[in-house]
């Protein structure tokens, strides 16, 4: 058995770790930290954990972690992750980071988004970018993934094969994209309580949301030339889900040829599904899945290509796609725990 340790593992990324892991064949979850529970049972913090709820929350200690743990996962804040994962790693440990600090291969990037100074910079050329149907043999062979965002995971998958093959400019692209509001995390926050988002919807970080340059350098890389788009976020009043709308210029007028490249780029990816002409993705369809459904339409008036992504935040676009990594890590099929349905309606 595998052993692992989900460091804040009383957030919701952590929390769905448990969820997923909790299924999980080939792992035992061995350590489970949180500063604010500490002492306390898993079961007597969330009375629904069964297999993993005798575990006691531990204070965060890189010693104690790694004579418990082959495998870390950090669901910590950037900033936070950096000095652990690299303390982490000295011990031996693999690490899968859920936090941004290993997203951006620069750190003068790093710094102007996210506002300091990086804190372990020496690894970020070793670091894999986990979005996993893209750097899939890369990942078989790292001991420090660099789980995506959110967002980027909703934004890219739909891109990449596109810009790869010359099949869309790289100029002149918009994401537009909503989220539920677990994606702003489990603390609390005035403008996340119930009252203020209940029948709002909402832009928020408008052109400075800290996901742009994430997803500038994945799709740069994609196009082979550097790139820059419009990214505006919104909130919707709902626990899960992200829908990115997606506006580019196609470099041909037949959709067909379109939608076959994006059929065929994923032809072997268990969790990326591309939808019959005609039909679009739902969040409803997605809730509780690694699933990512992409539809698309070729506006004939327009020339514009209409693209559509659906994910769940917590799952795909967080917890989901990092389980999909360690498989990948440890040679463990790579839908193994994973195969959820969706939780509809």
């Amino acid at each position: 058995m595998l052993k692992v340790a989900i460091i804040g593992a009383t957030g919701y990324t952590g929390l769905e770790l448990l969820r997923i892991l909790a299924k999980h064949p080939k792992v035992e979850v061995t350590c489970v930290t949180s500063r604010q529970e500490a002492g306390k049972k898993v079961c007597e913090v969330f009375p629904f954990e069964d297999r993993f709820g005798e575990l006691v929350f531990e204070e965060p200690s890189p010693e104690r972690i790694a004579n418990k743990a082959d495998l870390a996962f950090l669901c910590v804040p950037h900033g936070a992750a950096a000095e652990t994962a690299k303390a982490l790693l000295e011990a031996g440990l693999k690490v899968i980071d859920l936090s941004a600090d290993f997203r951006l291969k620069d750190p003068r990037t790093y710094e102007e988004w996210y506002g300091a100074t990086h804190k372990a910079p020496e690894l970020l050329s070793e670091a894999v970018y986990g979005l996993a149907e893209i750097y899939r043999d890369q990942v078989k062979i790292t001991r420090l993934v660099a789980n995506p965002g959110c967002y980027p995971t909703a934004s890219t998958l739909p891109l990449i094969p596109l810009l790869r093959e010359g099949l869309v400019s790289p100029e002149g692209l918009v994401i537009d994209a909503k989220s539920g509001v677990s994606g702003a995390g489990r603390s609390a926050k005035l403008r996340l309580i119930f009252c203020e988002v209940n029948e709002d919807f909402c832009a928020y970080n408008v052109a400075i949301h800290r996901h742009t340059p994430e997803i500038e350098q994945e799709l740069s890389l994609a196009a082979g030339e550097e790139l820059r788009l419009n990214f505006t976020t919104h909130l919707v009043p709902m626990s899960r889900g992200i829908l990115a709308t997606i506006y580019a210029t196609p470099r041909t007028r037949d959709e067909r040829v379109l939608h076959e490249a994006l059929q065929n780029f994923y032809a072997q990816s268990p969790f990326v599904r591309i939808l019959p002409p005609g039909e679009y993705p739902r969040t409803a369809h997605v809730r509780g899945t690694n699933l990512c459904l992409i539809g698309l339409k070729l506006d004939p008036r327009t020339g514009r290509l209409i693209i559509l992504s659906a994910i769940d935040n917590l799952v795909k676009g967080a917890s989901g796609q990092a389980v999909q990594n360690m498989n990948l890590m440890y040679g463990f099929p790579e839908d193994l725990a994973l195969e959820s349905r969706p939780l509809f309606p």
